[in-house]
């Protein structure tokens, strides 16, 4: 008889929020929101916050040089990942619009009204920001000294030494083969890093949904509901305006793409995690009529350029912070963010709550709380399962695309085929 299984990160998430919530009501209500007992609760909530900021330099390095140098150049990959690069700009450009759109639509960070002087490095990146011409904007995305950089989580300058990094990589050939192994060395380190940080996450939930509600009251928790509702509206939306009409283009057999996907789909939402649904991904689509020498290329490739449930997801997250502090960021500021997640989005692979990492420097580079990062915690699970879901079924249909653009039948091999079985 097998023992009871262990209770996993989700479930922990969801005590410490629910344990946070208890706590915060308890300041609140009971120790009419007694500031010394808020500042000692929201110890271990910044201590959670500097181990994700600890992250961000070395996991983006390591994943932006991994993953574009041991991919290889467009004219190295040939015509179907010059294709598939082209397909994965616009599907991942057209998600952060919509959940730009999305956001300032529905605004469920008004109210919230997150502290600003959390963190005084912010504050001052800020300044920085605001005193900046357009030209020193331009000027500035190349880092003087990578280690400053990287010091000063100035997430701008590090992509841009990642990726001229890397097709220094590419061009150096056989010699750089041991850089590429290195860096997925240190990614694969770095993800493992992660997971530790992620262990304490219960503590910094619960520290963090405390210290929102012993401040400010249970009134507080609609705005995370409405974030939530928020998001999975704008993921229809993109899915309805956005995925369907390319499968209409490429004239897609619904059914059989649906029984196709089905399975990795639901495992990614399950999980929270893209390479979780990879394997049987790779193996269904071969079975839709994708030929294998596609298929290995465009899917594992979108695991870090296509995320469209992610990158929808950042967009909204940062603007729904930018709320919560009451700082209102212009058109200019949006369409710049806009462009520096086109980035960092593509830098970091599908694992979960990978996208918390990615959020938190673009928080820091336009001086955003971080507070907003434990505050999102609170319901990212939530919000995971359904950008997660999203990314899979984006590559999924790419991959099906470029299959189509190359000239191949998606009616499948009738001896190997998915069968049109009746959904559970």
């Amino acid at each position: 008889m097998q023992g009871k299984r262990r209770a996993g990160l989700t479930t922990w998430i969801f005590i410490g929020l629910a344990l946070g919530i208890g706590w915060g009501s308890v300041i609140h209500y009971g120790l009419d929101a007694n500031h010394e007992v808020i500042e000692w609760t929201r110890v271990f909530s910044r201590t959670f916050l500097a181990l994700i900021k600890m992250l961000v330099a070395p996991l983006l390095f390591a994943t932006l040089v991994s993953g574009m140098a041991g991919a290889g150049h467009p004219k190295d990959v040939g015509r179907v990942g010059l294709k598939a690069i082209l397909y994965f700009e616009v599907a991942t450009t057209i998600a952060l619009v919509v959940g730009l759109f999305a956001v300032n639509f529905v605004r469920p960070g008004d109210g919230v009204n997150l502290p600003l002087e959390n963190t005084k490095e912010a504050v001052e990146i800020a300044g920085r920001v605001h005193a900046m011409t357009p030209q020193d904007h331009v000027v500035g995305i190349i880092p003087v000294s990578v280690i400053k950089a990287m010091a000063e989580n100035n997430i701008l300058q590090v992509v841009a030494f990642s990726l001229l990094f890397a097709f220094a990589v590419m061009a150096a050939k056989e010699r750089g083969r041991p850089i590429v192994s290195f860096t997925d060395s240190l990614a694969e380190v770095m993800m493992k890093l992660t997971g530790f940080v992620m262990a304490f996450a219960p503590i910094g939930v619960g520290a963090a949904m405390a210290v929102t509600v012993g401040g400010k009251g249970l009134g507080v928790l609609k705005n995370l509901g409405l974030l939530v509702g928020t998001l999975y509206g704008a993921l229809f939306v993109f899915i309805i305006l956005v995925l369907v009409p390319v499968a209409l283009w490429i004239r897609l057999p619904f059914r059989r793409f649906w029984h196709t996907v089905r399975e990795p789909v639901v495992l990614a939402f399950s999980t929270t995690s893209s390479e979780a649904a990879l394997p049987k991904a790779l193996e269904n689509l071969q079975k839709l009529g994708c030929p294998r020498s596609i298929t290995a290329l465009v899917l594992p490739l979108g695991y870090s350029f296509n995320l469209d449930g992610s990158t929808l997801y950042l967009s909204l997250a940062t603007v729904f912070v930018a709320q919560a502090a009451n700082v209102e960021l212009t058109v200019g500021q949006q369409i710049t963010m806009l462009l520096l997640l086109m980035l960092t989005s593509k830098g970091v692979a599908a694992v979960p709550r990978a996208s918390l990492v990615v959020l938190s420097g673009t928080l820091v580079h336009f001086g955003l709380p971080l507070e907003g990062v434990a505050l999102i915690l609170g319901v990212d699970e939530l919000m995971d399962m359904g950008r997660t879901a999203t990314n899979v079924l984006g590559n999924c249909l790419a991959t099906a695309a470029v299959s189509r653009w190359e000239g191949h039948s998606l009616a499948g091999d009738p001896d190997t085929a998915v069968p049109d079985t009746p959904s559970d």
